[in-house]
């Protein structure tokens, strides 16, 4: 279906329904453009949701951000932010909750993916693999790789799993900090690091667009679960309009079969704040085995 092909019965937006003072709202999915086909396929899911939504009463004058997002802390704290994705560890571990609406969580067709929660798949390059890096344990000592330190799938999921085998609260010889799962599988084709934690949602979608991406490449294992990617929203929309908003995105996912295929998107789900407490216990379980950073 085109994107915004689904009709608005109401000719105005009524601003007071949702905030007096708020007459443009922005809104952005940035967490799974991982090519240029995957940033569009989502802009078009985007702008499908927004106009059901503004079909159900919501507002009409949206402005979808551009890409670059710059630094995505501050979008997502944006008191006109309708509606953008976020990572797990800021969302409950750097306090995101505090400022926004949960909306809904997707769910995903990947391995490691069950409903709502999601895993991080532990990849090792080739020569770590001919090393005898088999398992997570035998990668102590070698080079990690991380695409950010406010990552849950790349930096707290390896940090968890790692830290039963830490020694004096170091686990890996170094940690390059690459800023994408795509530059960290890079940096393993590379050699520049021997082992990355990639969300595993990111690995299907890349191997769909490029099935060479793990060639000489190596999965060893799965991290924990946990709840995946949450879609938010700004507080200032009133929390009575959420219902609305989560079922938009749910029927902007059966509108097209084809893209929601191709973003491997099967729905969404409604889950509690409390559940993402699960990433912050990760975290807190690694720093009572002496191991709060990923070294």
């Amino acid at each position: 279906m085109r994107a915004g092909a689904c009709p608005n019965s109401s000719p105005l937006y009524a601003a007071n329904a949702y905030n007096a003072s708020m007459n443009r709202w922005i809104a952005a999915l940035p967490m799974y453009n991982v090519t240029p086909q995957h940033a569009e396929l989502w802009r078009s899911f985007l702008a499908d949701a927004l106009t059901l939504f503004a079909h159900a009463g919501g507002p009409r004058q949206v402005r979808l951000a551009e890409e670059p997002y710059g630094d995505l802390s501050r979008l997502w704290r944006r008191k006109d932010l309708l509606l953008s994705q976020t990572c797990g560890f800021p969302y409950r571990v750097l306090r995101l909750h505090e400022a926004v609406h949960l909306v809904a969580t997707p769910v995903f067709d990947a391995e490691g993916c069950d409903g709502p929660r999601y895993r991080s798949a532990f990849v090792v390059s080739r020569s770590a693999w001919q090393r005898g890096a088999k398992t997570l344990p035998e990668c102590f000592e070698l080079r990690a790789v991380c695409n950010s330190a406010d990552s849950h799938s790349g930096m707290n999921a390896l940090r968890h799993a790692a830290a039963a085998y830490a020694l004096e609260g170091r686990f890996f010889s170094s940690v390059l900090w690459s800023g994408s799962h795509l530059e960290s599988l890079g940096a393993l084709v590379d050699a520049r690091a021997d082992i990355a934690a990639i969300d595993c949602v990111t690995l299907a979608l890349l191997r769909d667009s490029h099935p060479g991406v793990l060639d000489g490449l190596h999965v060893i294992g799965m991290s924990e679960s946990a709840p995946g990617l949450p879609f938010i929203a700004s507080k200032t929309l009133d929390q009575e309009h959420l219902p609305a908003l989560r079922d938009a995105l749910g029927k902007a996912v059966e509108i097209d079969p084809r893209r929601a295929q191709a973003l491997r998107l099967r729905g969404v789900a409604a889950l509690a704040a409390e559940d993402y407490a699960d990433i912050e216990q990760m975290a807190n379980e690694a720093a009572l085995l002496g191991y709060p950073e990923l070294h």
